[in-house]
């Protein structure tokens, strides 16, 4: 009799054993199932990392129009530099570059001046809803595609700020950075928006700035303080 109460005795406790095992290995499996999702989710870049829209800071597309050598992209580098200090995600669309990586079809007619504008509103328009404050540093020479761009923004309910950087005619040929003023005196280029081909002078921009008697800081200083007023940096 007392060896069938230890074989019982035995028995109960491999079985209790194999329970015991068997609740471990799930506990085990159920940690590593959870650890294997968090690193799939880490991954995929979904909701564990990603902020969401109200931790975001607020994004924005500033469009510099003026004429060439007015001071758009220096101002907007300037400007951009403190916009990142601050914290801000910050892009800068330059019109030569885009032109070389974004609208290197487009010639300068009216139509193709007012493509290359459609495009680059249509980029900053994208980036600015995610939450990155454009700096956009093009010509953007006739009112009708500069508007067109603007009802965009306000459709996708992304901010515009319009800035008109007014330098005059004769600072803009003096400081000729790229030689083009040079190049159609001379009877190398036609076409220059300002001389020999239009510019629409903005009629409400939300800033208008004369660079011939501001720094560069100055003048970023004058566009930050607009978007500051509107709570956007």
């Amino acid at each position: 009799m007392r060896d069938q109460h230890v074989s019982t005795d035995t028995a109960r406790e491999a079985t209790t054993d194999t329970e015991r095992d068997a609740t471990t290995d799930t506990e085990r499996d159920a940690s590593t199932d959870t650890e294997r999702d968090a690193t799939t989710d880490t991954k995929r870049g979904g909701d564990v990392l990603a902020p969401s829209r109200a931790d975001r800071r607020p994004g924005a597309t500033v469009w510099l129009t003026g004429l060439p050598s007015a001071g758009k992209t220096t101002i907007a580098r300037a400007l951009g530099d403190r916009l990142t200090a601050e914290g801000h995600w910050v892009e800068v669309l330059d019109g030569d570059d885009l032109r070389t990586n974004l609208t290197g079809d487009l010639g300068f007619s009216r139509e193709d001046r007012d493509t290359n504008v459609r495009r680059v509103g249509f980029l900053a328009r994208l980036l600015a809803r995610n939450g990155v404050t454009v700096l956009v540093g093009v010509i953007a020479p006739y009112a009708g595609a500069r508007a067109q761009v603007r009802a965009d923004h306000a459709t996708d309910g992304a901010a515009f700020v319009e800035v008109h950087v007014a330098t005059p005619l004769d600072v803009c040929e003096d400081r000729d950075v790229k030689g083009l003023y040079a190049k159609q005196r001379a009877g190398e280029l036609t076409g220059l928006t300002g001389v020999d081909a239009p510019y629409e002078i903005p009629q409400e921009p939300d800033l208008r700035l004369d660079t011939s008697g501001l720094t560069i800081e100055q003048a970023a200083a004058q566009v930050h303080a607009v978007l500051a007023a509107r709570g956007l940096a």
